[in-house]
């Protein structure tokens, strides 16, 4: 019996995506949905990447982690959609085992990156409006770039954490993964072995990540509010904190669909309920994000203004 075990085991070298089981015609309209999403994405982030690129007044360290943060919404979008495309027009819904891990190694570095990203640029803010004598020194170039270096570390050891606890799990003959794309709770259902320990690792882990980061962020803007309070003038005050606005934003999105998926015992038990938030927080999050920061930030809206003005008078 057991060597029969062993045998099923070392059999799963691919998984089948089921994404979303709907008729036919649903699924060409899923596709579009998912093709327009996907385009916009990738058009709102390399924008906001070139605009905070090449426009000198932007270059400072706000606009440093938001071209971070656009290029890892821009990578762990596209780690996600390119295969989920594919599986709504074809009968092949098939992922390699290696292919599987290694969509889930890249999606987990980024999104963990991305946590640690936000509470960088909360301090970021935190430094400006607290600390404005002391902010060119706190906030060098030097330092933006250990601290997004350091977001990726924190990012890759929680990848490289996940990725290898999930994947040592053993899988039978039953490898319909129920999801569009390689993500724990789904990889977890399917396991012929007790996963009561990666359940715990992935709460944990989880819970570490979420905890760390807001309670640098909350701290952060706890500071923040306390120093926009004591502005006399309220046209002061306005102008202080909608340099936050954005990134408020962003941070409750993210957190909000994040927690949901990730950091609740119930979060595994409901394949449904984890598709939406994943569709949520895989393409809306990065469809939205250079939307808030450019339809709310007067100084991107004039920094793309003045892109297409150049543009215009070399044509």
């Amino acid at each position: 019996m057991k060597k029969e075990l062993n045998r099923n085991y070392s059999e799963v070298i691919e998984f089948i995506l089921l994404g979303f089981r709907t008729a036919p015609d649903i699924q060409i309209l899923l596709f579009l949905f998912f093709l327009l999403i996907y385009m916009v994405i990738v058009v709102g982030n390399i924008s906001m990447i070139i605009v905070t690129k090449i426009d000198s007044r932007l270059h400072t360290p706000m606009y440093f982690f938001l071209r971070n943060l656009s290029y890892l919404d821009l990578c762990y979008s596209t780690v996600i959609a390119p295969k989920t495309l594919a599986t709504f027009l074809s009968k092949d819904k098939k992922i390699s085992y290696n292919g599987c891990a290694t969509q889930f190694f890249f999606f987990a570095l980024c999104v963990g990156t991305e946590g640690f990203l936000l509470a960088v640029m909360a301090y970021d803010r935190f430094s400006a409006i607290c600390s404005p004598l002391l902010y060119p020194v706190r906030m060098s170039q030097q330092a933006c770039v250990r601290l997004v270096i350091g977001s990726y570390i924190c990012g890759g050891i929680n990848s490289m954490i996940q990725t290898g606890f999930t994947f040592s799990l053993r899988f039978c003959r039953e490898i319909r993964l129920d999801h569009f794309f390689c993500d724990v709770p789904a990889l977890i259902k399917i396991s012929c072995i007790d996963t009561s320990v990666n359940e715990i690792v992935l709460f944990i882990l989880s819970a570490l990540i979420i905890i760390s980061t807001t309670t640098v962020i909350l701290v952060s803007y706890a500071y923040i509010l306390s120093t926009v309070l004591k502005i006399p003038s309220t046209h002061g005050r306005s102008k202080t904190f909608s340099t936050c606005s954005s990134h408020i934003t962003v941070v409750s999105s993210f957190y909000g669909t994040v927690f949901f998926m990730y950091a609740q015992p119930g979060a595994i038990s409901s394949p449904e309920k984890s598709k939406i938030i994943a569709v949520f927080y895989t393409l809306i999050i990065p469809l939205l994000n250079p939307l808030i920061y450019s339809l709310r930030n007067r100084e991107v809206k004039n920094a793309v203004k003045r892109v297409l003005l150049r543009k215009l008078s070399f044509h």
